[in-house]
C-alpha cells in the first residue's frame, strides 16, 4: 500500500501521516516503512547537529502500522491509542535511516486491540513495545 491507499485506512495526513508504505504479510503480520529525509518537522530542534527521530515518533509510526493490520476491524471507526506499554529503544533513529516495523495482533476485547510492535534499521531492533488501541465508530471514519 502507499500513502493515497493508507489515507483511505486512517485520518492521519501530512504531517503526521508517517508511512510511506504498508501492508499484512501472508503470515498475517503487518509491517511498515518510513524513509526519514531530515527535512521532518520533529527533527528541528531535537539535537540541533545531531538530528534523532523521537521515540514518540517511532511509537506513531508503529501505531500507524498497527491500523493498517487492522484495517478489516476499522472499517467505521477511528483507532485512538489507549496505551503505549513495555517499549525499549536500543538504538537511535536518524536521517537516511529506512524504518521498518512488524506488528502482530496479540488479543482483542473489541473494542479494544492489544498489538505487538517493535522497529527496525537495516534488519537491526531498534524499538519494541506493546500497543493498545480503542476503535470507536464516528461519522468521519465511515467517510473515509
Amino acid at each position: 500500500m502507499d500513502r493515497e491507499q493508507i489515507k483511505k485506512i486512517m485520518p492521519h495526513r501530512e504531517p503526521m501521516l508517517l508511512l510511506d508504505e504498508a501492508g499484512v504479510n501472508e503470515d498475517g503480520t503487518g509491517f511498515g516503512v518510513y524513509r526519514v529525509t531530515g527535512g521532518e518537522y520533529f527533527l528541528q530542534g531535537h539535537f540541533p547537529g545531531n538530528p534523532v527521530v523521537p521515540g514518540v515518533i517511532l511509537c506513531e509510526i508503529m501505531g500507524q502500522s498497527s491500523c493498517v493490520l487492522l484495517q478489516d476491524k476499522l472499517m467505521g471507526a477511528t483507532p485512538y491509542f489507549t496505551g503505549i506499554n513495555k517499549v525499549k529503544m536500543r538504538q537511535k533513529v536518524v536521517p537516511g535511516d529506512v524504518f521498518t516495523t512488524r506488528v502482530t495482533l496479540l488479543n482483542e476485547k473489541k473494542p479494544f486491540y492489544f498489538i505487538e510492535a517493535s522497529g527496525y534499521v537495516g534488519g537491526r531492533l531498534v524499538i519494541s513495545g506493546e500497543l493498545s488501541f480503542a476503535a470507536i465508530k464516528d461519522e468521519q471514519a465511515e467517510q473515509r
